[in-house]
């Protein structure tokens, strides 16, 4: 039987999962008598696992619903039986699913094979029809799992902006379990960054924010939906519902709404990733935010350094980024809040 997954083993645009030693061994080299980390734009999640063995609080934030659910499964404390949920997941994988509902109607011979569709939907509406039956943190690792499965199935380039215009290759859904875990230390949020920066204080705050025109409540329309389960209408080649969770950051406010998180955060040290897609070809890569924006806003708050390290980003083929940098700063804090 194959492992369970782990929080890594899944696409995501922007996913710093190569950089996340750096990252933390640099936190952990610039920083003295820390004890709490805020993942404020957490995406993945893969940074806050990251700094769970050195900080005894973590605060973990993102406003999409599938991650929410993911963080739930990796990291919310709750009671969770192992044994129920492999038997559960069994089930999954050995019933036959033939009959057609809402997911393989709408995704089916598009974004998956019309039998991976089919089954995802029939345990999409087991799930959800068995809810009073499971924990919260059981009804997450049910919906996390579901999702990491499908993720490598999808007709995609890994997000569902659109799909590829192929035949699609005949594959089966086996459902893995995620490697879900509980901690009593972690604190998970589904908010707006600035609005949240205005509720919590934290040592450090790691920020991570989309800066180009890139939505992510777009980008993953078909795991929100997977999780919400709403069933809404869909609209266009690329089947997506009304817009929802749209960030600023991608748009040419992004300054003005960076400049407000940085002025209402309450942390000694502040830590910003970048890199540079500002040069690229593409328009939807183009950054919103120029590293020279980033350093001033950063410096209003206390002494800034910037590090550099090599790095491979997304791109979608149509630029050739040489020399490519993620750019981190490292703000230590001389002011209170502005």
């Amino acid at each position: 039987m194959a492992g369970l997954f782990d929080i890594e083993n899944r696409r995501y645009i922007g996913n710093k999962t190569k950089l996340n030693d750096w990252i933390i061994q640099t936190v952990k080299q610039y920083t003295n008598n820390v004890s709490s980390f805020c993942d404020i734009f957490s995406g993945t999640g893969t940074v806050a696992k990251h700094a769970l063995p050195y900080f005894s609080t973590i605060i973990i934030n993102d406003f999409l619903y599938s991650n929410r659910v993911i963080y739930g499964a990796f990291f919310e404390q709750g009671e969770f039986n192992m044994d129920k949920l492999h038997c559960l997941i069994d089930e999954f994988n050995t019933r036959d699913y033939k009959a057609d509902n809402w997911f393989s109607l709408n995704y089916g011979n598009l974004y998956f094979d019309i039998g991976v569709a089919r089954k995802a939907g029939a345990i999409r509406m087991q799930i959800e029809n068995m809810k009073d039956e499971l924990t919260y943190k059981e009804y997450c690792i049910l919906l996390a799992s579901l999702i990491y499965s499908l993720d490598r199935l999808a007709n995609t380039v890994g997000h569902f902006e659109s799909y590829i215009k192929k035949p699609i290759e005949r594959k089966k859904l086996y459902v893995r379990l995620v490697n879900a875990r509980s901690f009593d230390n972690v604190k998970i949020y589904r908010e707006d960054a600035n609005v949240l920066a205005r509720q919590i204080n934290a040592d450090v705050v790691y920020i991570d924010p989309p800066y180009n025109s890139r939505q992510y409540s777009r980008f993953y329309h078909v795991y929100e939906t997977l999780v919400k389960w709403d069933k809404p209408q869909l609209f266009g080649v690329a089947r997506k519902p009304e817009p929802e969770n749209m960030s600023e950051y991608c748009r040419s406010s992004a300054p003005s709404f960076f400049l407000d998180l940085i002025q209402h955060l309450n942390a000694r040290y502040i830590v910003v990733s970048y890199n540079n897609t500002y040069n690229s070809h593409s328009k939807s890569s183009l950054n919103k935010i120029t590293l020279e924006q980033i350093k001033s806003t950063l410096e209003m708050r206390g002494k800034t350094t910037i590090l550099t390290h090599r790095y491979s980003a997304f791109n979608a083929g149509k630029t050739d980024l040489k020399n490519h940098q993620e750019y981190l700063f490292f703000t230590k804090i001389k002011n209170n809040i502005l």
